[in-house]
């Protein structure tokens, strides 16, 4: 006949561990907001920049277009 072993109880332990995300989550939504109003400030900078420089590159062209054409009327008064 087989001789019945009572086995040892066993003791069972639960760890609950509690995370806290909250703060990680809501600094890099933040982190995220800010990089995106800082990239369309300077993307704003950067075209108004560019606007002034075509505005002044075309009053430059339309000024020697005027000298130009003064030149021109001046040699023809001469030549009468």
């Amino acid at each position: 006949m087989a001789e019945y072993q009572e086995r040892p109880a066993t003791t069972t332990t639960t760890i609950i561990e509690k995370r806290s995300g909250g703060g990680m989550t809501f600094a890099l939504l933040l982190l995220v907001v800010v990089v995106a109003v800082a990239a369309f400030f300077l993307v704003t900078s950067q075209t108004s920049k560019d606007n002034a420089v075509e505005g002044a590159a075309t009053q430059v062209g339309q000024a020697a277009s005027d000298v130009g054409a003064a030149a021109k009327d001046a040699v023809g008064d001469k030549g009468e």
